[in-house]
């Protein structure tokens, strides 16, 4: 069998090296803000409780994103909790992330999970 090349493939263009010790890795903002805009952009319900935890719900109320900084899990180093539902309205996975993690790398997490919005995985 042959292959022939019917279109020029077109290799991607790196960005700049940056050296690692040139750059400053995000280590700080530790509120709510870049993950809220971020959901509420996309439609979610949020609200807030008079303790200054904020609950975000999907459109679809299948997924759950809680800053919780004045609960007794965040004592315990939990400040963002993370519970997705399956069809059956249970919990399929949950996740936590701690007060040292930025705010922006959370709210990337939950850029990527709406960017895939198939159930499977396609290398699957």
């Amino acid at each position: 069998m042959t292959l022939i090349a019917t279109t020029p493939v077109q290799v991607p263009v790196a960005p700049p090296h940056v050296t690692l010790g040139d750059r400053e890795w995000l280590l700080d903002c530790h509120c709510a803000t870049p993950v809220v805009e971020l959901l509420r952009h996309q439609g979610w319900d949020v609200s807030s409780d008079p303790y200054s935890n904020v609950h975000c719900s999907s459109p679809d109320q299948r997924v759950y994103v809680g800053f919780l900084p004045e609960t007794k899990e965040a004592a315990r180093g939990e400040l963002w909790h993370i519970h997705v539902k399956d069809a059956d309205d249970k919990v399929a996975w949950s996740e936590t992330f701690g007060p040292g993690v930025p705010a922006q790398a959370v709210a990337g997490f939950f850029a990527a999970l709406i960017d895939s919005p198939n159930r499977g995985c396609p290398c699957v």
